[in-house]
């Protein structure tokens, strides 16, 4: 059974050592595509880069991660744009509002993001959505844009039900991660996660982020990649009580017509 990895951050430095060993651990694992997740200038063009070299195999998402926001500039905007054409590039993210760290001051945010909502407007591509700790913000901003996007998926949802319920209302898809999985804070997720609709569930790891805690045994490095994706998708089968396959089946399919991505 195949499955789409939405939200992998490949770029990352952690697997410069072992790039192509991740990959076919993957694929051994029934991973038949990924996106790799652009989250800052340098990064975006990084993910492109990849996803050149692995056709069909890896696809990009462009965009500046609100950590980021700081260093958003008008040659980022135009990079973006010009990324944003490519055929391999099939959504405008990670974008979005964190004032949980507050890494970057939250008007700049809010700023970068209505810029990135605009390329996605431009570009009629979907977003890929970054949340946390700033819902209201978030979705005012959004709901502006949202008639005239063709997507949106909130990325690594761990957010509330009043908060899915809004993301619902506008149409948008939902990705879940290993966050499902973790006895600590993850646990209402398994109740949610039952109220997605099956044609706007997809899945993703977010490696090398968000080991899933229930994976055994726990790899040592504790370095998460893209081979545990079918470990989160029998975990969410489990809570919405089908089998793995059904779950795999459905979020393929929804993740493939998101991205337009071509059947294998």
């Amino acid at each position: 059974m195949a499955l789409v990895d939405i939200g992998a951050n490949l770029t990352h430095e952690s697997f410069r050592h072992d790039f192509d060993a991740v990959l076919q651990r993957a694929q051994d694992h029934g991973v038949a595509q990924l996106m790799v997740t652009g989250a800052s200038k340098d990064g975006s063009t990084h993910a492109l880069a990849l996803a050149q070299a692995h056709p069909g195999l890896l696809y990009a998402t462009a965009g500046v991660h609100p950590h980021h926001a700081v260093e958003y500039d008008d040659a980022t905007d135009a990079l973006l744009r010009e990324l944003a054409t490519h055929p391999e590039v099939r959504a405008v993210g990670e974008t979005g509002l964190d004032y949980n760290r507050n890494y970057s001051p939250r008007d700049v945010q809010l700023a970068v993001f209505e810029k990135q909502l605009q390329t996605a407007v431009d570009a009629q591509k979907p977003l890929f959505l970054h949340q946390r700790d700033a819902h209201h913000d978030f979705v005012a901003l959004l709901r502006r844009y949202r008639d005239k996007i063709p997507g949106a998926v909130v990325h690594c949802f761990t957010d509330t039900g009043e908060a899915l319920r809004d993301y619902l209302d506008l149409d948008c898809h939902i990705g879940i991660t290993g966050w499902i999985c973790d006895e600590r804070r993850g646990t209402h997720l398994r109740e949610l996660v039952k109220d997605i609709p099956v044609n706007r569930l997809m899945i993703e790891t977010d490696a090398p982020y968000l080991l899933p805690r229930t994976v055994r045994p726990q790899p040592s490095h504790r370095r998460n990649e893209p081979m545990f994706l079918r470990h989160i998708c029998e975990e969410i089968a489990r809570d919405r009580g089908e089998t793995w396959e059904e779950t795999a089946e459905h979020t393929t399919a929804t993740a493939r017509a998101f991205f337009g991505l071509p059947a294998l």
